[in-house]
């Protein structure tokens, strides 16, 4: 028996990296997942490693910013697994540039993703999640759902040439708070988890040698700089980044029953002290 036996999670971004991870891990515990990832070959590949594990899984592919995907990813939710008990906002890319060099293109397609897409997947949501709660009461059970999430520490403490993430992801925090104080008449906790340094393709390779990843018809840049790794981890209180896996617990904490009365609260998974 698993602590969250039939539960229906959906995670965004979860064909690779922390979605991955996430969705992997939900998935351990007896959730069904609706994978998403921007391409269909990864969101079919966690599909299938999550159906090996005998998990039962389904894929909805596609952009979180496109203006339809909202609702065909919350559909795809019900028509499938006939419900939502877990929405985890994960899908997100950095596109950074000091602010003067910073287009409008730039700072639209990082605030689109980030803020604008968990907004309107919330929205989509928000039939379902009222009608469950209806349903509940008239039964005469009681069942706590969840939303978590994901902002960055460059929301807690800003971060040089992030304007436009350490901006969206204050905004994430603050949507958070919001919809807590919404949706707990609806018994549903919502909370963020901030993450660090995590270690993941985009973290891992190394700037210097002009790595990208194409993201919508975009080349974007992606890595850091070694030295700037190696400085992070001997500042760093644990002296390292944070692997997937342990990012994936931070979320899977606010999805367990023992979390019923934590909500609108941000948490950093960082390693070190905020």
């Amino acid at each position: 028996m698993g602590t969250l036996d039939g539960k229906v999670a959906l995670v965004t971004g979860s064909g690779r990296g922390i979605g991955q991870a996430i969705a992997i891990k939900l998935a351990s515990q007896g959730a069904r997942i609706v994978v998403n990832d921007l391409d269909a070959d990864p969101a079919n590949e966690t599909v299938e490693l999550l159906r090996k594990s005998g998990a039962e899984a389904v894929a909805c592919a596609g952009n979180v910013t496109a203006p339809d995907f909202a609702e065909r990813y919350i559909k795809t939710a019900v028509d499938h697994f006939k419900g939502i008990d877990i929405i985890v906002n994960n899908a997100g890319f950095t596109w950074d540039d000091v602010i003067q060099r910073m287009t409008d293109e730039q700072w639209h397609a990082i605030v689109d993703c980030h803020m604008t897409a968990p907004f309107r997947i919330l929205r989509a949501a928000y039939p379902v999640i009222k009608a469950q709660a209806q349903a509940d009461q008239e039964a005469g059970v009681e069942i706590y759902r969840k939303v978590v999430n994901v902002s960055s520490t460059s929301a807690l403490n800003g971060n040089a040439g992030q304007m436009n993430y350490s901006s969206a992801k204050a905004g994430v925090i603050g949507m958070t708070r919001a919809l807590s104080r919404e949706w707990g008449r609806f018994k549903v906790n919502v909370n963020a988890v901030a993450f660090g340094l995590i270690t993941t393709r985009m973290t891992s390779a190394d700037a210097k040698a002009g790595a990208t990843v194409n993201i919508d018809g975009r080349d974007i840049r992606v890595g850091l700089n070694p030295e700037l790794l190696k400085s992070h981890a001997q500042r760093n209180p644990l002296g390292r980044g944070g692997t997937p896996e342990e990012a994936a617990g931070a979320v899977y904490l606010f999805c367990l029953p023992e979390s019923n009365f934590i909500t609108g609260q941000v948490v950093a998974v960082a390693g070190s002290p905020q």
